[in-house]
């Protein structure tokens, strides 16, 4: 018989609603009853589970990840030529905490890039030497690619008025001493070539005294030296003999070539027609636009009026000194007109060579350097 349900009778005894308790025997109780009670409890206990189970609403699902992205864009200067060495740095509350910084700069095609940036709102600081500092904000969506617009460097107004302030002659007095200390490897002379961006022009006493520094240093000596021993074991400029006295003879005929050309050029010719010898790296760019610029200089220079112009001084100072030499040269070894204007065209592609050298190479080799950003002419 089936319970119909339980209740406490008056006396504390159990009943079993539509059972006669007193009717049944202890046996019957036991055995009858309380089986039907165990089983009801049972029941009743998995009832209120699955109830309690259907309830339950279900455990919220795990959330998904959120998807990162990238923020990457151009830093040009005012001419729109793209501009490499800008320091950027990337700050955001989204990024590890609000003080925290990423950091890069800009590389030779002017672009920078930040991978794996959490999604939310952030600031793009860009700097360089000499530039107002720029500040690009925005907000990043989940797994965006934000290009931001070309980024334009101007020049720092602060840095202009100081410019203004100081003579031409004492800014370049000061340029004049860090080229004085540049040296390949910390010991070739490295005197004619300028990286820090609007250098200005020599004085001709300022030129002059370039000249004969670099002609006067040892490292020079060394260097005639070493070519005139090559040319007496080759036997070139036969005329002048063997033995001590044709390697003399040699050694005074390779500094007078160096002198002529270096003082004439550089020195006389440069003042006379106000146009700067030194050799401007360019630092930025394209690898062909910097190249192009290299080759370029080996005819053109930069004349004290700030713009460019054909190379008269260095062009007209080789051929001067080639002529020149026909004076101490054997007379086997003397050249006409013809192949002194040959030699001459030689001598530019040498110097064409040897600015593509410089132009991508003897910094990274010259200690001591100023970090002045990339250098714009």
């Amino acid at each position: 018989m089936l319970a119909e349900g339980l209740s406490v009778g008056s006396k504390g005894r159990l009943r079993i609603l539509g059972i006669n308790s007193t009717t049944c025997g202890s046996g019957g109780w036991q055995g009858g009853a309380l089986r039907t009670v165990g089983e009801f409890c049972v029941a009743a206990l998995c009832g209120l589970a699955a109830a309690s189970g259907a309830q339950q609403p279900a455990g919220d699902p795990a959330p998904a990840s959120i998807a990162s992205g990238s923020i990457h864009g151009v830093v040009v200067d005012r001419d729109g030529e793209v501009y490499e060495g800008a320091h950027i740095s990337l700050t955001g509350a989204s990024i590890s905490g609000s003080d925290a910084v990423l950091e890069t700069t800009s590389g030779s095609d002017g672009r920078f890039n930040f991978a794996g940036v959490p999604p939310g709102a952030f600031k793009l600081t860009i700097d360089s030497t000499g530039f107002a500092t720029q500040i690009v904000n925005g907000t990043l969506r989940p797994g965006e690619s934000f290009e931001t617009d070309e980024i334009v460097l101007t020049m720092n107004t602060a840095t202009s008025e100081v410019q203004v302030t100081a003579s031409r002659e004492e800014i370049a007095k000061e340029e004049l001493k860090q080229e004085e200390s540049q040296r390949v490897l910390g010991v070739i002379p490295n005197f004619y070539v300028v990286y820090a961006p609007n250098a200005p022009p020599l004085s001709p006493k300022q030129k002059f005294h370039l000249a004969f520094r670099s002609l006067i240093d040892p490292v020079t000596f060394l260097g005639v030296g070493t070519s005139s021993a090559l040319e007496q074991a080759t036997n070139s400029l036969s005329g002048y003999g063997q033995g001590a006295q044709g390697y003399a003879k040699r050694y005074g005929a390779g500094y007078a070539d160096g002198f002529v050309n270096t003082m004439i050029g550089a020195g006389i010719l440069a003042s006379w027609w106000k146009q700067d010898p030194r050799y401007f790296q360019k630092g930025t760019g394209s690898i062909r636009s910097r190249a192009l610029y290299a080759i370029a200089m080996s005819v053109v220079c930069k004349g004290d009026n700030g713009h460019w112009q054909t190379n008269y001084s260095g062009i007209v100072g080789g051929l001067a000194a080639g002529g020149i030499s026909n004076l101490y040269y054997p007379a086997s070894s003397r050249a006409g007109v013809g192949l002194t204007f040959e030699n001459a065209l030689i001598g530019t592609g040498e110097g064409a060579i040897q600015n593509l050298i410089q132009e991508f190479i003897i910094r990274r080799l010259t200690p001591h350097v100023p970090n002045y950003g990339a250098a714009k002419q």
